[in-house]
């Protein structure tokens, strides 16, 4: 499917000269900037297919009969204000039938928590390995939030407060603000002394606080400020969650074998 930009515009009428109707065939995108100038122009942009004997331009009685009663198109695209047939390759879709660039905020929020996922299941395969199978299970809780997360944001839905490692919401902020009280381990910076465990779990943390980064630019208005705070919260407690697994590392808690 053609996309016609502004550029192409331009191009066409250096080598035909002025023209009072500018004709695409039927399904070509016209980006904004496009339609801008072929209206300041006084162009009237036409869709159809140019017919022998008649001049660039012009179309015949059946043609604008045929194309008035044309339905809309089964996609609609967000960014351009057309609707379309078929999904152009740079387009995918946000919901229902509603397509948007793939550099859209939304879409890169979910590349961000598909990557989230590879990386926990990569994790969980080394750490199967050497045994360390508690960290695998709290992983597995964590990667369950993760898919709940991508599905309310898919499909609209809101997020319900959950549990992890059976601790709530509240419970896991606590903890993560005070490990010395509940846990036995001061604030700490991790390092490679600490072992390759350690660094799973802190490469996951930070994955986690970038794909929050990228859901407080996807869902920030500048009239509403955040519309998705539910995605925000859960997001910032999962981050919460690995240092507390990090402390507990540190504490001792996790063994392999257990």
């Amino acid at each position: 499917m053609k996309v016609l930009t502004e550029m192409d515009v331009r191009n066409e009428l250096r080598k035909g000269g002025h023209i009072q109707r500018f004709v695409v065939p039927p399904g070509t995108i016209v980006t904004p900037a496009a339609l801008s100038y072929l209206n300041e122009n006084k162009i009237e942009l036409v869709y159809g297919e140019i017919e022998s004997g008649v001049s660039q331009g012009e179309k015949t009685k059946k043609d604008e009969r045929t194309e008035e009663f044309k339905p809309p198109g089964r996609f609609e695209l967000l960014s351009v204000g057309l609707r379309v047939d078929e999904k152009p390759e740079n387009f995918t879709h946000l919901s229902g039938n509603k397509l948007v660039p793939k550099t859209h905020p939304r879409i890169k929020f979910r590349g961000k928590l598909d990557s989230l996922e590879a990386q926990i299941i990569w994790a969980q395969t080394q750490m199967a390995k050497a045994g360390w199978k508690e960290v695998v299970a709290h992983l597995e809780e964590v990667l369950s939030v993760i898919r709940k997360i991508l599905r309310a944001e898919v499909l609209s839905e809101p997020i319900e407060d959950f549990q992890l490692f059976g601790l709530s919401y509240e419970d896991i902020r606590e903890i993560s603000h005070f490990p010395k009280k509940f846990i036995g381990v001061d604030h700490f910076m991790p390092s490679c002394e600490m072992g390759e465990v350690m660094a799973y779990l802190n490469l996951i943390r930070a994955q986690i606080r970038e794909c929050e980064i990228s859901a407080c630019e996807a869902f920030y208005d500048e009239f509403e400020g955040a519309i998705r705070e539910d995605i925000l919260k859960a997001l910032n407690r999962l981050s919460s969650a690995l240092y507390v697994m990090m402390c507990w590392l540190r504490a001792g808690r996790y063994s392999k074998g257990g």
